[in-house]
C-alpha cells in the first residue's frame, strides 16, 4: 500500500475516533440555578396589593347644650343631662327652670338650644320656626293643705270637674263649705295660681273649663316651687302641681304639708279607690293608663329652633331611646312604643 493511502486510512480512523468518542460522552453537569416550571394557562392572576382604608373611628361628642322651660320638665332635664355626660364627659350642659313660657321664649331668641314646654305648641309658635318632639307624658294634680278643714270630706267625697270649674273659672264657690255641702263652714277659699307662662297652668285651666292660663280666678304666684310652698303653708290654699312636685320623689308619697284631693272622675259623687292618690306610683299608673283626665294629663315636649342637628340631635335621639329608662324613677310617665317610634321617625 503506498504512503498516501496509508495516509488517508489513518486520518479517517482518527476522524472516526473523534466522532464516537463525542457522541458516548456524558451530558453536562447542571447548573445551580432551578429550572423554571412551565406557567400554568388557566392560572389565576396574581392579587394585587391594595391599601386596606382604616375603619373610621366615631368622633366624641364635644360642646355644651342649654336648656331652659317647663319646671314640670326641670327635674328630669337634669337626670337625662347627668346620665348623657356619664357617656359623654366632654358635653357640659347649662339647665334652667323658669316655666313653659321662659323656655319657649328662649327658644324662638336662640338664647337656648332647647326649650321644654309642658303643653301643646301654638301655631304661632311654630310659624316662628319651632319644632318639637314628645318626649314623656306628665299631668298636673290638685293641692290642699294638709291642715284643710274640711280635708276629710274631700277625700271621701272626691272634687267634680263641674266643681273645680266653679272655684278655679268662674269662681261661684268661694267656701269649703259650699265645695262639701255643709254650708255653715265659712272659710273662704284661697286659690292659688301661676302668675308666670306655665305648661301646667294652662293645662289645669282648660281641665277646669276655661281655655288659657288668665282664665284662672286666683292669686298669682311665681313658678312652682313658691306655689307648692305657698299651698302647703295656708290651711285654706287651693291649687295644683306637676307630679315630679306633688310627690316626694324620695319616698313616693305626697309632698309633707299638702293633701291631694281625689278628682271625680265618674261624678258620682264618691271618691272611688282609683281616684284616690296616696303614692307616685299610683299616680303614674293612672296617668300611663289614660285614667286620669287629659287635660291636666299631657305630653311633655322638647322645642328647638328649627330641625335639631349634631350635638343637640344626638341628645334628643338618645333620650328618645336610652334615656326612657330613667323616666320611671324620676316619678314621670315613659312614652309608649308607638308614641316613641313616632318623636323619633319625626327627627329624621
Amino acid at each position: 500500500m503506498n504512503t498516501k493511502k496509508i495516509n488517508f486510512v489513518l486520518a479517517l480512523v482518527i476522524v472516526s475516533s473523534l466522532i464516537l468518542s463525542a457522541c458516548a460522552s456524558p451530558a453536562a453537569p447542571a447548573t445551580a440555578e432551578a429550572p423554571v416550571a412551565p406557567a400554568a394557562t388557566d392560572a389565576p392572576a396574581a392579587p394585587v396589593a391594595t391599601e386596606v382604608p382604616a375603619a373610621p373611628t366615631e368622633v366624641p361628642l364635644k360642646g355644651t347644650i342649654s336648656v331652659s322651660g317647663a319646671f314640670a320638665l326641670y327635674p328630669m332635664m337634669t337626670v337625662w343631662a347627668d346620665e348623657f355626660q356619664k357617656l359623654h364627659p366632654d358635653v357640659q350642659f347649662d339647665v334652667q327652670g323658669g316655666g313653659a313660657g321662659k323656655g319657649m321664649t328662649d327658644t324662638i331668641a336662640g338664647a337656648v338650644d332647647i326649650g321644654m314646654i309642658s303643653r301643646k305648641i301654638k301655631d304661632e309658635e311654630a310659624q316662628q320656626g319651632i319644632f318639637w318632639v314628645a318626649v314623656t307624658k306628665d299631668a298636673a294634680f290638685p293641692l290642699v293643705s294638709a291642715q284643710n278643714p274640711v280635708l276629710a270630706d274631700l277625700v271621701a267625697k272626691g272634687i267634680s270637674a263641674d266643681s273645680f270649674n266653679k272655684v278655679f273659672v268662674t269662681g261661684e264657690i268661694k267656701t269649703w263649705g259650699e265645695l262639701v255641702g255643709k254650708p255653715e263652714i265659712t272659710d273662704e277659699i284661697h286659690v292659688y295660681t301661676r302668675s308666670d307662662s306655665s305648661g301646667a297652668a294652662e293645662m289645669w285651666a282648660k281641665f277646669s273649663g276655661g281655655k288659657v292660663q288668665d282664665d284662672i280666678k286666683g292669686i298669682g304666684v311665681n313658678g312652682e316651687p313658691a306655689l307648692v310652698k305657698t299651698v302647703s303653708d295656708d290651711p285654706l290654699g287651693f291649687g295644683y302641681a306637676n307630679l315630679n312636685s306633688a310627690f316626694d320623689l324620695s319616698t313616693g308619697a305626697v309632698v309633707a304639708g299638702l293633701a291631694i284631693p281625689p278628682i271625680d272622675v265618674n261624678a258620682n259623687g264618691t271618691a272611688d279607690a282609683e281616684e284616690y292618690l296616696e303614692t307616685l306610683t299610683e299616680a303614674v299608673q293612672v296617668v300611663a293608663d289614660g285614667v286620669y283626665p287629659s287635660p291636666p294629663a299631657r305630653f311633655e315636649n322638647l322645642a328647638t329652633k328649627g330641625k335639631p342637628t349634631g350635638l343637640v340631635l344626638a341628645f334628643i335621639e338618645w333620650i328618645l331611646s336610652d334615656g326612657q329608662q330613667f323616666l320611671n324613677q324620676a316619678g314621670y310617665v315613659p312614652l309608649t312604643p308607638d308614641q316613641q317610634a313616632e318623636s323619633i321617625a319625626k327627627l329624621k
